[in-house]
């Protein structure tokens, strides 16, 4: 039986998971060295997934650095001309 249109959600799959399969895990910690072919696949460490990074901290830091750039060229065309 299929599901309905209106219970249908689109974008169900393109949100960030909070949680990794064991295969994933694995190719992680593989690629970190901390686990090897042949080692036991019970046990392994936790594995830490992303994580949301705040867009409003970046907005202003390179709002900030954008001024200070305009500031410093500013300053330095004043000490050109003198």
């Amino acid at each position: 039986m299929s599901v309905h249109k209106s219970l249908f959600i689109g974008g169900a799959l393109k949100s960030v998971r909070s949680v990794w399969s064991r295969r994933e895990r694995l190719e992680r910690l593989m690629r970190d060295g901390k686990w090897e072919e042949g080692d036991s696949v019970y046990g392994i460490p936790k594995v830490r997934t992303q994580f949301k990074v705040a867009n409003k901290k970046k907005k202003k830091t390179e709002e900030v650095a954008a001024d200070s750039a305009e500031v410093t060229t500013d300053e330095s065309a004043e000490s050109a001309e003198e």
